[in-house]
Parts: structure tokens; sequence; C-alpha cells
């Protein structure tokens, strides 16, 4: 039943494409050359096609229509204009916050569902056209009865449902590519597609998102970089998020961000500290900070703060993964590119067997060209091509736990290309690695460790008499048990003697059996005494045996 499910919905996807003139996609889709005839034979699909938009609003217009999943794709790729055509970067923006609403009646009724009284009884105005419209959600503005505006956050119906669908869609296309695509083994796209499963189904709880932003309120509590709106606990349930409104300028609005003579450069130095304020730090990361998701409270223009909303999407990395990201951030700032080559190893990145070697001589040939040029200087649809090639090379196979952490950085990195061509990434995040890796080995550092684990090790040594009593009784148990466990060992080794002995005699009867044959056989007189007597006696102690 779901394969036919999943062999439904590629053909709806074809159907989708070829109805917005995207031909070409469909064309050069090898996964779908089975099922492609069949609308290129529909003349029906020919008379829908749309040929009069453009090309950006035709591929946008096709997310729209597909859902989530692949709204969540266009919002990724918008943020990268340096990789697309503007056209198409333009119309993808888009998706950011002006995906098409659902009703305000449908919206109404699971807040009502929800918190289980009427709206009006919870708040005292809201309003009904949505202030933004999302891939899973949509947001409407309201106040609550004691006077505080909020922002109430809605999961559009049947979400849960039509995300498992799509899902159940790429996991069959990642078991293809693994089938029949050479190089795909190494992409690990199995693992690739459970990793964003694990994400988007959490996505979906938004007392999880609601739990995130008060996490990371408090983290950032009292900081000049980064505001994080409050919760409202009271009214929050699995399918309806209230939060405190915040008044800001969205990022992507630069031409009133220059209005307002907001310091970019500021901006753009803060934004990268505030990304590995959360990575280093915190360990707990904001993992979609596309446009739409991040405003600039320019109360300061010299000293702009961000404030950030929708927290559906969090990182974490395993402080291994951590350790070693770090090392190669730093070993790549010294430009030791032997380092880098030497943690890829030993974080099981690349096999083992690699040579390092050569994998520093191709991380030397991607990295110099780049090093102490901004933003603006940098192509990097050019040094992406290039890692492609170093990873298909050594056999690099994707880690989809660090998925989230790089789809953060190609977005902080685009949004540092929009706001501030100029900065030079390298050296302003340089100071912030070196200040944190000079903490984590500072004894002020292991002091506050040893205290974190403090309670433990008083449990542990309040444990410990009891743990040597009960060794000092089990070793006397183990003693007082030794006669018999002697007795036994000493009836085993008869035994085994016995037996060898036995084995033994069994063996000199085969073979003086074995010479009297052979010499009655070919020794010329078969009556001669001494082969009678070697065989009867073989016989007789085989017998014995």
């Amino acid at each position: 039943m779901k394969s036919l499910r999943v062999a439904i919905r590629l053909l709806q996807i074809q159907r989708v494409l070829v109805r917005h003139g995207l031909d070409e996609l469909v064309v050069n889709t090898h996964l779908y050359r089975p099922l492609r005839f069949l609308y290129f034979l529909q003349i029906s699909t020919w008379f829908e096609r749309r040929r009069n938009a453009s090309r950006g609003e035709r591929l946008r217009l096709v997310c729209e229509e597909l859902g989530p999943i692949f709204i969540k794709f266009g919002q990724a790729l918008s943020t990268r204009r340096d990789l697309l055509p503007l056209d198409i970067a333009d119309e993808l923006a888009k998706l950011q916050d002006r995906v098409p609403a659902f009703s305000n009646d449908v919206a109404r009724t699971a807040i009502e569902d929800a918190l289980g009284e009427s709206v009006s009884h919870y708040f005292s105005r809201f309003d009904t056209e949505p202030l933004a419209a999302a891939s899973i959600a949509q947001v409407h503005t309201a106040c609550l009865k004691d006077g505080r505006e909020v922002i109430v956050k809605v999961l559009r119906p049947g979400m849960r449902q039509i995300i498992r669908r799509d899902l159940d869609v790429l996991y069959a296309l990642a078991r293809l590519a693994v089938r029949y695509v050479p190089d795909a083994e190494r992409l690990r796209p199995v693992a690739v597609v459970a990793e964003y499963d694990t994400t988007i189904m959490d996505e979906l709880d938004l007392m999880r998102e609601a739990g995130n932003a008060a996490q990371l309120r408090r983290n950032f509590a009292g900081s000049a970089l980064l505001y994080v709106p409050e919760v409202h606990f009271d009214f929050c349930r699995t399918n309806v998020l209230v939060m405190e409104r915040i008044y800001g300028v969205q990022i992507s609005d630069t031409a009133r961000l220059r209005a307002l003579n907001v310091d970019f450069k500021k901006l753009a130095e803060n934004g990268v500290e505030i990304f590995f304020t959360q990575m280093l730090r915190h360990n707990f990361f904001h993992a979609d900070m596309h446009p739409g998701n991040i405003f600039v409270l320019a109360d300061d223009p010299a000293n702009p703060r961000y404030a950030a909303v929708d927290f559906g999407i969090m990182g974490t990395l395993d402080q291994r993964d951590l350790e070693y990201l770090a090392g190669n951030f730093l070993a790549f700032f010294d430009r030791d590119y032997r380092r880098v080559a030497q943690l890829h190893v030993e974080s099981g990145w690349v096999p083992a067997g690699t040579r390092v070697q050569e994998l520093e001589g191709a991380v030397r040939t991607v990295c110099e060209p780049i090093f102490d040029k901004p933003l603006a200087e940098i192509s990097f649809g050019v040094v992406l091509l290039r890692l492609f090639e170093t990873a298909r090379r050594f056999r690099m196979e994707v880690q989809p736990q660090l998925v989230l952490l790089q789809k953060t950085l190609l977005n902080i990195e685009g949004l540092g290309r929009e706001l501030y061509p100029e900065l030079d990434l390298w050296k302003t995040a340089q100071p912030l690695l070196r200040t944190w890796s000079a903490e984590r080995t500072s004894l002020r550092s292991l002091v506050k460790e040893g205290r974190q684990h403090l309670p433990e090790l008083i449990d542990t040594l309040r444990s410990a008499p009891l743990l040597i009593r009960r060794f000092v009784l089990e070793a006397q148990s183990r003693r007082n048990m030794m006669p018999s466990e002697s007795d036994s060992t000493i009836a085993l080794k008869a035994e085994v003697r016995a037996s060898g002995r036995r084995r033994d005699s069994t063996i000199v009867a085969c073979t003086l059996l074995l010479l009297g044959g052979l010499w009655i056989g070919v020794g010329g007189e078969p009556w001669e005494a001494g082969a009678v007597l070697l065989a009867l006696a073989g016989g007789y102690l085989l017998l014995r045996r």
C-alpha cells in the first residue's frame, strides 16, 4: 500500500512540474523515466501548461503546490542569491513568509479546540488577517486581556499526514539512489532523510518550539546581540503557540535598514558572533535562519540588535563532533591543512586508510584561493564544486548529524553576503574561536566542570563503604566455595588423565594391529609367528578398550 502511495505521489509531482512548464526537470530526472510518457500523452496536461509566467514564478508555484517539504527547500535556496539567478532567488524569497494562507475560520476553530474556550475568552483582540503564512503554520496578531501584544501561531490542518506522505517519497528516492547511483552510498541518502524526518516531525510540535524559544531566551538573557521573545506557556498547545510580538525590520529589507542608518558592518559581524556563540558556548543553535525568521531592532542604529522568531528547528551537536569542528575551524584559520586532514581521519569523516598528505594537498587547493578575501570576492559556486570533487575523490561520507549545521552555515554566509559583502568572515570568526578554545583549556573551566560533577563524586564516595563491604562479602563467599570447587577440579583432572591413558592405549593397539596386518600381507610368510602375535596383541587391546 505504501509503495502505491509513493508511486501516485511521484505521478502528482511530475504532473505539477509539467503543468507549470518545467518540462526540462521531468526530462532530466532519470528516476521518473518509466512514468514520464504518461503525462506527455495526456492532452489535458498540455492545455494546463503555464508558459506566460517567468521561470522563477513557475518554480515558486510548484513549491507552493507540492507542499511543506518543497517550500522549505525553496526557502533554503532563496538565501543563496550568489548561487542562483536573481529572478529565481527573488521569487523563492516569497516562500519565506508569503505562502498562501488558510482560512480564518479554520484558524479560529483550531485555536478554540486547543484552548477549550472561544478566542474572545483569551484575547481582547484577534486579527483575522494573518500577519505571515509559512510552510507548516500561519501567524495572527492578537492582544491578551492584560493588554500585552502577542502573535498566535497555528499549525496548518493535516500537516502530519502531508509531511509523512512526502517523507515516504524521499525515503523511496533515497533507496533508489543507493541501489542505482554509484556514488550514493558515500552520500548516505537514507540516513540524511532519516535525520530530516526527525527534524521536521519535531517541528510539528509547537510545545517543543515553545520550549526551544524559552531555552534560547535564557541563553541570551541580557545580551546586546540577540533578543528572543517571551513565550506565554499558559496558551500554548501542540498546534497553537502564543508568544510576545516584536516590532522590527525584516533582515531582507535592506532599503529600510539603510534609511534608518543601520551600521551594516556591525550587523554582519554581530550575526557571525551570534552563530558561534550558539554553536560553541551553548551548543544550541537556531537552524532555520532564513530571512523570514530574522528581524533587526534598530532603536540604536550604531548598535543594531537581532531578533529571532520560529524556533521549530534547533540544532545540537555531540561533544565529540563539536570538538572536531572547532579544531577544523582553528586549523583552517592557521592554514594548518595537515591538521585539517588529520582531524578528518581521526573523526572518521574519511576512510581510515586515507593518506593524510594527499588530503592535505586537496584541502590546500580549495582553501588557499579564498583566504584573506571578503565575501564579495569569493565564488562559492566554484568553492562548492571543488569541495564536492574533493569529497568524492577521498570517499568522504556525508555526516547526517552535521547536515543542520551545514545548512545553518549556508544561511549565515548568505545573509552576510547580502548585508555586508566586504565582511571578512575568517577574521571575524577567528578571535571567537580562539577565545573559546582558550577558555576550554583554562583552569577556571576545569574547576567549573569539576563543580558540575561534584554532586556525582560525592554520591559515589557516600556509596563507597557499601560497595567495599559487598566486595569483601562476595570474596569471602567465593573463598568458602573453594574446597567444593577444588574437589570438582581434582575429579575433572583425574578423568582427563584416565581419558588420556585410554586414548594412548587405543593408539598403541591400533598401531600393533596395523603393523601385524602389514607384516602378514607383505612379509612373505603369512603364518610367521611375529606378525601373528602383533596382530593378536593389537586386536586384544582394542577390544578391551
